[in-house]
């Protein structure tokens, strides 16, 4: 496995209609490298995001999906995505509040 420096984790916060519902609850989304493992996530997120304190992890890989273009056939990128729950009195991350 690759040496992964927690500033790498993170590739870019996930902006849809549910994650910014998830807000609500403390639940953040992010889409994370691929061969980041769940205390790999907790790590970064906390330092990169000062005040927060992580209480759990759910990730989830997703497959490309299938395009075509004329008769060439192929997949668009794997991806693999994060929902971070922070707890209580932790700190709310940044980069969403102005959302």
């Amino acid at each position: 496995m690759a040496d992964i420096k927690y500033y790498d984790v993170i590739l870019k916060p996930v902006v849809t209609e549910k994650s910014m519902n998830l807000m609500a609850e403390k639940k953040y989304t992010f889409f994370v490298h691929p061969d980041a493992n769940k205390s790999m996530i907790k790590e970064a997120v906390e330092k990169m995001f000062e005040g927060t304190k992580v209480e759990k992890v759910n990730t989830m890989n997703i497959k490309g999906k299938f395009k075509r273009r004329g008769m060439v056939t192929g997949r668009t990128a794997a991806q693999k995505k994060a929902i971070v729950k922070l707890t209580e009195d932790s700190a709310d991350i940044e980069i969403f509040s102005g959302l």
